[in-house]
């Protein structure tokens, strides 16, 4: 088990979160970067890595566990509103309250993206995760606000949220070392979460422009996060 994925996991996601105090108006073309080159970093390193690794397993089920994943963040996102790849509908949140659709739904997303994290590839996966946490936490920020809550039941629950990666890795960490024959179900864990990666990179690409139509910002910074994935590639091969 090692400790230090606990640090950028928890901490990418609480700060990301916590600015939407710091960063209310100025944050929107940043975040849109942000979200652009985390994106490419996500689809980039599914397809490199993620992808191949879990067909080494030459488990025949692989791909139905792939479609599987993808349909389940479908049906997450019916609860969370794409809170997870880092939009906010602020039509839908006009009422004060707690949003325990948005809340459930972004913290179990979070603890399947860290049980594949007990295998192979921990720095690319640690790094796109912590990207992608960014923006999901700051959206979620951002609908807690408007849904009126305190700040500090906000910084709570941006805690939770941040806490649920680290402990799908403990968790699957824990099973594979406590219970027999659980690491041929792996490449299956690895299917769904690649299925999950699958469909909010491509989300994030296609929704980060307006008409979906891209600048010349968000092209580079889709290059420079497509281009790190193919450097950590070929360094390993």
């Amino acid at each position: 088990m090692k400790f230090w994925i606990v640090v950028p996991l928890f901490f990418s996601a609480f700060f990301g979160g916590a600015s939407i105090f710091l960063f209310k108006k100025d944050m929107g073309k940043n975040l849109k970067l942000i979200l652009s080159f985390s994106g490419a970093y996500l689809f980039a390193i599914t397809v490199l890595h993620l992808i191949p690794d879990a067909y080494q397993s030459h488990d025949k089920y692989v791909g139905v566990f792939i479609m599987a994943g993808f349909l389940f963040q479908l049906i997450l996102e019916l609860f969370s509103d794409g809170v997870e790849h880092g939009h906010v509908h602020h039509q839908v949140h006009q009422e004060a309250g707690f949003p325990s659709g948005i809340m459930i739904s972004l913290c179990l997303h979070a603890f399947l993206e860290g049980m594949p994290l007990a295998q192979g590839h921990q720095h690319e996966l640690v790094f796109g995760i912590a990207l992608h946490h960014i923006p999901a936490a700051f959206a979620l920020g951002s609908v807690l606000m408007q849904n009126k809550l305190p700040k500090r039941s906000i910084l709570f629950l941006l805690v939770v949220f941040a806490l649920m990666t680290p402990a799908g890795y403990f968790t699957s960490n824990l099973l594979s070392t406590t219970l027999a024959g659980l690491q041929q179900y792996f490449a299956r864990i690895m299917g769904i979460v690649i299925g999950i990666f699958l469909h909010i990179s491509t989300t994030i690409l296609f929704e980060s422009s307006s008409d979906h139509k891209f600048n010349m910002r968000k092209m580079i910074a889709v290059l420079i996060g497509s281009g790190i994935a193919l450097i950590t590639f070929f360094a390993e091969t």
